[in-house]
């Protein structure tokens, strides 16, 4: 054998290697970023919301192609009042055609700030909603998202319920 034929030889193998671990190291998932419309319901009052949603989410377990673990992060806002919600849980799936319909239960914080002060309550989260596959010449990665969620936040002693809708743009790799 040449050593022009072995040089290109390991060069062609070396590429195939990187290009299968490289496709192991980046996990199958999707990434969310989309509008999102509140209704936060406390002890008295009844206050409206208008925001954003974004999430990051992967699937780990090869075998268990259904589950996958969700990173959610939320903005709201309205006149005088800031709402930052993190939270982190699974979420179950399954794909239909098209259509995959979501549920998922998730816990993390929030940080509210109002009247001058800031306040970080414990929040809990349950929802789901579902993702539209497009069928378009190069927007086949591309699905668009409508979800619905019910936040409950907790700090001391006051418990706060949030309805939360939003809807937007799905990237999958």
């Amino acid at each position: 054998m040449s050593k022009t034929a072995a040089v290109v030889l390991a060069f062609l193998s070396l590429m195939l290697f990187a290009t299968a671990s490289r496709a192991q190291l980046l996990p199958s998932g999707n990434v969310y970023v989309g509008a999102a419309y509140g209704d936060n319901v406390d002890v008295i009052n009844r206050y409206t919301f208008r925001g954003w949603n974004a999430s990051f989410e992967d699937f780990p377990l090869s075998r268990y192609t259904h589950w996958s673990i969700v990173v959610d992060a939320t903005g709201q806002y309205r006149l005088g009042v800031q709402q930052y919600t993190a939270q982190l849980g699974p979420r179950l799936s399954f794909n239909y055609g098209k259509w995959r319909p979501f549920v998922h239960i998730m816990a993390g914080g929030q940080r509210n700030t109002s009247d001058g002060f800031t306040r970080y309550p414990i929040s809990e989260d349950a929802g789901g909603g579902v993702d539209r596959k497009f069928q378009f010449l190069f927007l086949h990665h591309f699905a668009w998202r409508l979800e619905f969620d019910y936040m409950r936040t907790h700090l001391l002693s006051a418990t706060q319920n949030d309805y939360r809708g939003s809807t937007g743009l799905v990237w999958r790799f």
